[in-house]
């Protein structure tokens, strides 16, 4: 198959119409777009494909879908269907409405075809320069270009929307098992903030704030659950929450919850990547 050249795309009037409308405060797929257009392009793949032969798709779209994939957790087959269903899917990829997206084989397809040559390293060159231009990446002595630091520097701004939907999730786990125990906890606030799947958009109003009133949340969630022996049968979304919190927070010398950061910053760092949790739905879906 031979390339396609796509670049200099831009988002079709009708979808960013209906995206923005139908997600006024944007999705994680509508931020990646706004704020990383142009991370690749499909010159950028030149050399991966011959000049002649089947046109293929593009692969600075492919390379979008796999970082919306590990940013929200998704297999192949989710993600190829998030493609063809989802309008900020779309959106990010800068693809009309009616387009019907691709076979999920596509991605491990791509995938493999990443892994040649130290074609990755390359690849990943190009996005850290990128990221830095869009201010995602602070200049050190050292830059790390290997895909699990660099996506990690990605997915990093996404932890309040895991911490969010896992206080969410495991409302709903509580709910259909045992509603009864949420009756003393729960009160219109928690209603408002988690009522529906969570979508920040792609600048949050106070998110520090967020940050510490979902962590608030959390702890009061689980405390809630262990005073009422609940926790001992508690479903895998409330034991997700716990691990969740264990790896995004911790408690100060004063037992004042703090969020974890990768700098540590006088407290204790985040955990290896490769062990990090990713989704509240599956935590086995790790970087």
């Amino acid at each position: 198959m031979s390339l396609r050249p796509r670049s200099g795309e831009h988002v079709p009037p009708l979808t960013a119409q209906i995206a923005r409308a139908s997600n006024p405060g944007g999705t994680t797929a509508m931020w990646v777009r706004d704020r990383l257009d142009g991370l690749w392009c499909d010159e950028d793949f030149a050399d991966w494909y011959p000049r002649d032969g089947r046109p293929r798709l593009s692969p600075a779209q492919l390379a979008t879908v796999c970082v919306l994939q590990f940013l929200l957790g998704l297999s192949d087959r989710q993600a190829a269907e998030a493609v063809r269903c989802r309008i900020d899917f779309k959106y990010a990829m800068a693809m009309e409405l009616d387009d019907p997206g691709f076979h999920h084989s596509v991605l491990g397809d791509f995938r493999d075809r990443l892994t040649e040559d130290g074609r990755a390293d390359r690849l990943l060159d190009l996005a850290l320069v990128r990221l830095k231009e869009a201010g995602l990446v602070r200049e050190r002595t050292t830059q790390r270009t290997d895909s699990i630091h660099v996506l990690a520097a990605v997915r990093d701004l996404t932890r309040l929307e895991l911490i969010t939907e896992a206080v969410r999730a495991a409302l709903e786990e509580v709910a259909g098992i045992s509603p009864h125990l949420l009756d003393e906890l729960v009160d219109e606030g928690w209603g408002l903030r988690y009522g529906r799947p969570v979508r920040l958009g792609k600048n949050p109003t106070k998110p520090m704030t967020r940050i510490l009133a979902a962590g608030d949340d959390g702890v009061r969630l689980l405390e809630h659950l262990y005073q009422h022996g609940a926790d001992r049968t508690s479903g895998p979304r409330v034991q997700g929450l716990r691990q969740i919190m264990v790896q995004n927070y911790h408690r100060d010398t004063a037992g004042r919850l703090r969020w974890r950061t990768a700098g540590k910053e006088g407290g204790p760092g985040l955990p290896p990547s490769s062990w990090a949790i990713v989704s509240p739905y599956d935590t086995t879906a790790c970087c």
